[in-house]
């Protein structure tokens, strides 16, 4: 409790002018730090199982399951802030913290909601994960330290309460609109179904057409089951009207947005009234704890006449509460630019999380492919909304607590190879997030070399002692630790390039603003180059940062293709050689290695 006192002393000696400055910073300034409460730190054992008692099918805690609560907290963030903020971050991005129904799953495949994504209650914070004083409090240290706190919602599902009659074993399959309309003249008794009812095409989204829908069943019969029928807060979300009730999501075609994803209840978010009321339950947390942006669970999933009002509208009440750089970014899980594109077009987000820049990172530093397919992917760049600029805003990242682990892919990719060669790739990966364009989001854990077996439960390994044997046998990376014992080492040598790197990064002004062009991209693994540059251009006398990877496993000697006007370089990482003719800068690069140089014009 000592060290939770200093904590919490030092953020309230903040001058105001001190912490308020910190909203003046652009998304691209940004360094995001990733972390599910449940796995970075237990700081207070007395609420591991939430205040519920029974066993662990009631509370939802295993410390030796990988697939229930493990015990970490609000708590346990707050005594290691300065651990994050050590490593360079700027931003503490917290998976969902709203309280949600502690175990669901079919008879013998039971987890828990430690993720947070099965929510009941959107209004509060889960006892497993605190109070809502500890929230306040975490996100007070961190605002004095001129850190921002992101918030991971969900608005396309709650947790899975509604029950069809037809399926007891809650195995539905989809049935669509073509062969259960939402409204016909003659149902399964004869009588009408929502006669009136026009359906959910954007023209017709408006309160009193949806007034005309008031009877659910018009794929299945859908119910609460009594000891649920109150527990989803706010209180209209317990009538099943608001959902869709058609069945599992296929993931493709209508299913992709009018499904159950693995039986949570899908909610219908082309209604006035579910639009309204999400607007309402996050527009309150912004006001009353006033956090600095959302990461949007499940993005894809949602129409995108939600998101066109939605979005907006949180904007509005960010800037209403005295947060004018309030970034929201969609988690829309598509690998390729383009249909990524879309939803900064169509569905009016300011940004989304790049999975193309994560599978072409994986593709080329894991996967030994040629750095022309990053070259590829910067080209299209200009098909977001706002362009290039815009792409400036994406959240980059290389792994994450649902795809896996960045280590796990390359040691997949590379079995044979050393664990030294396999962590120099993963540094590689790490230099390209954090010196290329978008907003570098870290994945708690990576910084300590873990490595998991996979996607999902496999790969959220805690920072504090693990008792799951699954976690417990993994071999790490730079470290002769185990997940058995508590990885906070800022010694690690993973840790210490990424926050090398982010100095770098916060040092050189145009690794953060400056547009990007593609120097160089070999057809085989080895030389991809790029510069980057200010939109007023860098401080004179340097006109571009001239970024230089080797992405082969064999030295590399090459002669990349600069401006012109450049005589001279200052080194900023590696050593820099200077160009041997107008336009020319010869460059030589260990395996794996990475070179950043300020190319300027010399004095006369």
């Amino acid at each position: 409790m000592k060290g939770m006192t200093c904590l919490l002393a030092a953020a309230a000696v903040a001058s105001p002018a001190a912490s308020q400055a910190f909203r003046d910073r652009s998304p691209s300034d940004e360094i995001i730090y990733f972390v599910l409460p449940d796995r970075f730190e237990n700081g207070d054992a007395s609420n591991d199982r939430g205040g519920i008692k029974g066993g662990r099918l009631d509370h939802g805690s295993d410390p030796a399951h990988k697939g229930f609560y493990l015990g970490g907290d609000l708590k346990g963030i707050l005594q290691n802030i300065d651990y994050i903020k050590s490593i360079g971050a700027t931003v503490i991005s917290i998976g969902p913290i709203y309280k949600n129904k502690p175990v669901q799953g079919q008879p013998g495949q039971e987890s828990a909601g430690y993720h947070g994504y099965w929510i009941t209650d959107f209004t509060t914070v889960d006892p497993h994960f605190g109070s809502e004083d500890d929230l306040r409090a975490m996100i007070t240290a961190a605002h004095g330290r001129g850190m921002k706190v992101y918030l991971d919602i969900i608005t396309n599902h709650t947790a899975d309460v509604i029950r069809y009659s037809e399926c007891p074993a809650n195995d539905c399959v989809y049935r669509s609109r073509a062969d259960t309309p939402w409204s016909r003249r003659g149902g399964p008794d004869g009588k009408p179904i929502n006669e009136r009812f026009l359906g959910d095409a954007a023209e017709h989204q408006t309160p009193d057409n949806f007034a005309e829908l008031t009877d659910p069943t018009w794929a299945y019969t859908p119910f609460v089951p009594k000891c649920e029928a109150r527990v989803k807060v706010p209180a209209w979300l317990n009538d099943p009207i608001w959902y869709h009730n058609r069945g599992e999501t296929t993931f493709h075609g209508e299913s992709a947005v009018l499904g159950d994803i693995a039986g949570l209840d899908d909610l219908m978010t082309s209604n006035p009234r579910v639009v309204r009321g999400m607007i309402e339950i996050f527009g309150g947390w912004i006001d009353r704890f006033k956090v600095d942006g959302f990461r949007v669970d499940t993005a894809r999933h949602v129409k995108p006449e939600f998101w066109q009002a939605f979005v907006p509208a949180m904007l509005e009440r960010a800037k209403a509460n005295g947060i004018p750089n309030f970034h929201i970014f969609g988690d829309v899980s598509y690998p390729d630019a383009g249909d990524l594109a879309r939803f900064t077009r169509v569905d009016s987000f300011p940004a989304v999380l790049d999975f193309a820049f994560q599978a072409a990172v994986t593709e080329v530093v894991a996967a030994n492919r040629p750095p022309a397919h990053l070259a590829a992917l910067f080209a299209k760049d200009a098909l977001y909304e706002g362009g290039t600029d815009a792409a400036l805003q994406l959240p980059t990242f290389l792994g994450s607590h649902d795809m896996g682990r960045f280590s796990t892919f390359v040691r997949q990719a590379n079995p044979a190879a050393s664990n030294a060669e396999q962590l120099e790739r993963v540094k590689l990966g790490h230099s390209m997030l954090l010196l290329l364009r978008g907003v570098p989001t870290l994945y708690s854990g990576d910084e300590q070399g873990f490595v998991g077996d996979g996607p999902d439960h496999d790969a959220r390994e805690p920072l504090f002692p693990s008792a799951v044997a699954t976690y417990n046998d993994n071999r790490l990376l730079g470290t002769q630790a185990t997940p058995a014992q508590a990885n906070f080492d800022r010694m690690h040598p993973l840790y210490r390039h990424i926050a090398d790197l982010a100095k770098l990064r916060a040092d050189e002004p145009a690794l953060r603003r400056g547009r990007q062009r593609v120097l160089n991209a070999d057809e085989k693994p080895g030389l991809f180059a790029v510069a980057r540059r200010l939109p007023e251009g860098n401080r004179a006398p340097f006109i571009d940062t001239i970024i230089v990877f080797n992405t082969s496993a064999q030295p590399l000697r090459a002669n990349v293709e600069i401006d012109p006007r450049i005589d001279i370089t200052k080194s900023l990482m590696g050593r820099c050689a200077q160009p041997t003719a107008p336009g020319t800068l010869p460059v030589e690069i260990e395996p794996f290695g990475t070179l950043v140089c300020a190319g300027a014009v010399a004095v006369r």
